[in-house]
């Protein structure tokens, strides 16, 4: 039986497991949770991400980055080694960071720049180990909760001619865009699916006649809208020595992934 390793969401091992080279991800919450965002090059300004003042959490692959406060790496700064910072707000800057730059590896810093410790990644090599590149057989993006967007239509309804004002609810729901992730033994019998749905609802009074006829409604409608800037993270399949593996990443691999001789992910 084919062997399959996965990763926890919760764990910060899923953001960078075998990416080739320097990156950093941030997250919206602490813990590695909600939006999030990769990136190998300087960020001048986080507004052109729309994450601006948002990141709370970080892991940070090979490379040491300054993040600062400021755009174009202004105000107050400070070091990440490699590693993942499940809280922003031991270093003060939960939801403070505007520019984040990768430095050079001969760049000298002073201690009193470094940010705290970072928890040590249970994927970073161990030691002198031989590492190997096993090829990537398949790559899907899971996609996150849908956000809800909303706005009012005046409806014409007609009323019928007994006088009873129908003020009730119109409820309706589509659901689509299912996309399924499995894991465990690899028998599907642990399927986790994130669903769209659509639905609209009616508020506010009838206006118009009491009587029979034509009379208008305001409907509030609601859409639970994918957000397709970017997947939550990728499912990732790869083969090493005639075995399958799976984990989970938050930024797409390439054709390769790093692991060392049991098939295990390094960075």
């Amino acid at each position: 039986m084919n062997s399959l390793w996965k990763t926890t969401l919760a764990v910060a091992g899923l953001a960078v497991a075998a990416q080739a080279s320097a990156q950093i991800t941030f997250y919206e919450h602490e813990g590695f949770a909600g939006r999030s965002f990769t990136e190998e090059q300087a960020i001048a300004n986080f507004k052109r991400y729309g994450f601006n003042d948002q990141a709370s959490s970080a892991v940070v692959v090979r490379d040491r980055w300054e993040v600062c406060e400021d755009v174009r790496f202004g105000g107050r700064c400070i070091v990440l080694r490699p590693g993942n910072y499940p809280s922003l707000d031991r270093m003060g800057l939960d939801k403070r960071i505007s520019s984040a730059r990768k430095l050079d590896r001969d760049e000298r810093i002073d201690d009193d720049r470094y940010a705290p410790a970072p928890d040590v990644s249970e994927y970073q090599r161990r030691g002198h180990e031989r590492l190997f590149q096993a090829n990537v057989t398949s790559v899907r993006a899971v996609v996150g909760p849908p956000e809800q967007h909303c706005w009012i239509e005046r409806q014409q309804v007609t009323q019928e001619r007994s006088g009873a004002n129908v003020p009730g609810a119109i409820a309706g729901a589509v659901i689509g865009g299912i996309l399924g992730h499995q894991v465990g033994n690899g028998r599907g019998n642990d399927i986790a699916t994130v669903g769209g749905a659509v639905a609209g609802a009616a508020v506010g009074a009838n206006v118009g006649r009491d009587g029979g006829g034509e009379q208008t409604k305001d409907v509030r409608r609601c859409a639970d809208v994918p957000d397709h800037a970017r997947p939550d993270y990728w499912d990732v399949s790869y083969e090493f020595r005639g075995r399958e593996h799976r984990l989970q990443m938050s930024a797409p691999p390439g054709a390769t992934v790093t692991v060392n001789q049991r098939g295990e992910p390094r960075m």
